[in-house]
C-alpha cells in the first residue's frame, strides 16, 4: 500500500515554518521595571545629529512582551518628549519591513511613532527607531523630514524643522528620573 502524496507546496510551507521559528527571539528579556530603564546622551557628531541638542539625553522603558501593541515610552532631557509612548504601527507587523536590520550585532530592529509634547518646538511626529543590540543595549534614532531644498533663484531655503538623532542607551538605575542635559555635554563626559 502506497502511502498518500503531499502537495507540492506543503514541505516548502514547512520549511519556513521551521526558518521563521528558529529566527525568533525572547525579547521579553530586554524589558525594563521600575528600577532601571535604558540611558544615553545623544551622539553629537554633526554628520548624524540635526534638530537635537548636543547635550541631550534620552530615556527608554521597554517592555519586551508588548513590542507590538504597548512598547513603552520615550522621555528626552530637552523636554521634547516626557514618558512619551511608543505608537506600533499596527499594518508593519504583517509587513515584509518588520524584518528589517542593521546588520550584525542586533537582536531586532523595530519601527515605532512618538508625537512631541506641543510646547517642544515644530509639531510633527517623529520616527522612532529601537535597535535590541546583542548583549542587551539598545540604540534608539529619532528621526523627521529631510533639510528644505534651496529655492531655484538662489534664496535661502526654510529653516529646517528636521530631526536625526542617534542614542546608545545602557540600563541604569532611576533612569528617567534623572535626565540631565548635564550629563550630556562633553566637559562631563
Amino acid at each position: 500500500m502506497s502511502s498518500p502524496k503531499l502537495p507540492p507546496f506543503l514541505p516548502a510551507a514547512s520549511l519556513l515554518v521551521l526558518s521563521l521559528a528558529a529566527g525568533c527571539h525572547d525579547l521579553s528579556s530586554y524589558s525594563t521595571d521600575t528600577s532601571e530603564q535604558y540611558v544615553g546622551c545623544v551622539i553629537p557628531a554633526s554628520f548624524v545629529l540635526a534638530g537635537v541638542s548636543p547635550a541631550t539625553q534620552l530615556c527608554l522603558t521597554l517592555d519586551g512582551s508588548h513590542l507590538e501593541d504597548a512598547p513603552g515610552t520615550i522621555s528626552s532631557s530637552d523636554g521634547r518628549f516626557q514618558s512619551t509612548p511608543l505608537r506600533p504601527i499596527p499594518q508593519l507587523w504583517s509587513d515584509s519591513l518588520s524584518t528589517f536590520t542593521f546588520g550584525e550585532g542586533h537582536t531586532k530592529d523595530l519601527l515605532y511613532m512618538a508625537t512631541p509634547r506641543a510646547d517642544a518646538g515644530v509639531p510633527g511626529d517623529v520616527t522612532v527607531v529601537v535597535s535590541l543590540m546583542v548583549g542587551r543595549s539598545v540604540e534608539v534614532r529619532l528621526l523627521r523630514g529631510a533639510p528644505p531644498v534651496a529655492s531655484a533663484d538662489g534664496s535661502a531655503p526654510p529653516a529646517a524643522s528636521n530631526i536625526f538623532a542617534v542614542f546608545p542607551l545602557t540600563l541604569q538605575q532611576g533612569g528617567c528620573a534623572s535626565l540631565s542635559a548635564v550629563h550630556c555635554t562633553p566637559d562631563a563626559q
